[in-house]
């Protein structure tokens, strides 16, 4: 049997950069780029490589031996096994510092672009407790410290409530403390996790498909509603009765009570029927004056006041005067083309999931907004010429694609359509640049404004704006 070759130990690294999925980067001394996880830049550290490829490593830190001027002290005693906040030991101006030159170095190296002059990125205004949604998984297996692994104590109760670990589909570290989303989140799952434990309520096995209890998600508003969503995989009403009862006693200011019954192979919702235990199947969120309706298959952006500055970016480019046609594609629950429909003449929304296009004709009406229509279609289909015939021709189109970006065929509709301005919302710099690049012949970059919606992460928000470029004459 062929012995596994041994993975190089380097002594000493120095950090040079961030790089993708959060991971800091240094240079190995055969020239490889090696992506270190938990490492800053600046850092000089000792690095253990874990995997090797023909271009790059990929290793953990072994020794910090100088530790970079960067680094502070993170604050949740999760750091370093949880992936939620992978840069909480990278000081706030600093991680701003990356995720604009992420937002950079993708439009130029990516996209080939010639860009404008890159407005500095808008920090958030909360650094933690920011989220207004979580999701966390429910396991029998949960995952075991470092001590507890090394111990020769037998561990009889290995239920946890949590996150999942990062690369690891099957394993859920048991939260005893989260700092993304601000109370009651904290109290309500530690509540959930420990009646659950003493009253015998079974928690899910990923790889098995048993037991009662299988996700939770928490949903906060501004207007103080919350909602907690229940996914049980098995069909127990006396056992999710005496939880239900336990939770209107100990969190009366839950708003909005919900269950699933999911015994399919995935945790995903949009499938599945939402039961109403108690309560509203919604909470209501105010942002900017206007009211929106969230239900538990909602997309609505988690940083509620960083998407109001997010909005107003989108407002200022869209460049509204009162008499445009606005597209609204990935329109999601309606929020911003609801934003902007008071300085448009109409505006007209797409979206794919049909729950999320219901949202969007409720917050319209919820607002008494009339000149917004939102239609369900799958956006490389439904954007088509009968589409801007029946609708009219767009003066500005925004669009706010999923982190793969914007189909091929959507991309070549838009070109076809030539509307004058363009603004295109990404979470995903590096995709939008591959799709601005495709429509670089016909639209100038005239701004670019990179927005911080996640603090304590590498992922950034970015915002661009299009505006079509002038025939020239032979």
């Amino acid at each position: 049997m062929r012995k596994k070759k041994k993975l190089p130990h380097f002594p000493e690294l120095e950090i040079i950069d961030a790089g993708a999925k959060g991971k800091a980067v240094a240079k190995a001394p055969d020239g490889r780029v090696v992506f270190v996880t938990n490492a800053v830049p600046g850092d000089i550290v000792a690095v253990q490589a874990i995997k090797k490829r023909r271009a790059f490593y990929e290793g953990v830190v072994t020794d910090i031996l100088k530790p970079s001027k960067r680094r502070v002290e993170p604050r949740c005693i999760h750091f370093g096994v949880c992936g939620g906040c992978k840069w909480q030991h990278m000081a706030y101006e600093d991680q701003l510092f990356f995720k604009q030159k992420t937002v950079e170095n993708n439009l130029r190296r990516i996209g080939h672009l010639e860009l404008p002059e890159i407005a500095p990125i808008l920090p958030s205004k909360a650094q933690y407790f920011y989220r207004n949604k979580m999701e966390f998984s429910f396991t029998d297996q949960r995952w075991l410290t470092d001590a507890e692994v090394q111990g020769d104590k037998i561990l009889s109760q290995r239920d946890g409530l949590g996150l999942h670990i990062p690369g690891r589909w099957d394993k859920v570290l048991d939260l005893k403390e989260c700092h993304l989303q601000a109370d009651p989140s904290n109290a309500i799952r530690l509540g959930i996790r420990n009646f659950a434990i003493e009253n015998n309520l079974s928690f899910f096995n990923q790889r098995q498909q048993t037991g009662l209890l299988r996700t939770l998600m928490i949903r906060t508003a501004s207007t103080g509603e919350v909602m907690v969503l229940i996914q049980f995989f098995d069909d127990d009403q006396k056992a999710r009765e005496n939880l239900f009862t336990y939770l209107q006693h100990a969190f009366p200011e839950i708003s909005s009570l919900l269950f699933v019954i999911n015994q399919k192979a995935n945790d995903t919702l949009y499938d599945q029927e939402i039961r109403v235990y108690a309560g509203k199947d919604h909470i209501i969120e105010e942002l900017d004056g206007l009211k929106f309706r969230i239900t538990a298959k909602s997309f609505f952006q988690t940083n509620t006041n960083q998407a109001a500055d997010l909005y107003a970016v989108v407002k200022d480019y869209a460049g509204l005067s009162g008499s445009e046609t606005v597209y609204d594609l990935y329109s999601g629950t309606g929020t911003i083309g609801l934003y902007l429909a008071g300085e448009a003449k109409r505006v007209v929304g797409i979206e794919t999931v049909p729950e999320a296009v219901d949202d969007a004709r409720s917050n319209a009406a919820l607002n008494s907004i009339t000149n917004a229509e939102f239609v369900v279609g799958d956006m490389k289909d439904a954007l088509n010429p009968d589409f801007e015939k029946t609708h009219g021709s767009a003066d500005v189109v925004v669009v706010d694609p999923p982190r793969d970006g914007l189909h091929k065929d959507v991309v070549a509709q838009l070109l076809q359509m030539a509307p004058p301005r363009i603004v295109y919302v990404s979470c995903n710099s590096a995709t939008q640049a591959r799709d601005l690049e495709l429509m670089a012949q016909s639209y100038q970059i005239k701004k670019v404004q990179p927005v911080d919606m996640f603090p304590q992460t590498h992922h950034v928000e970015n915002v661009v704006l299009l505006t079509k470029r002038q025939a020239t004459s032979e």
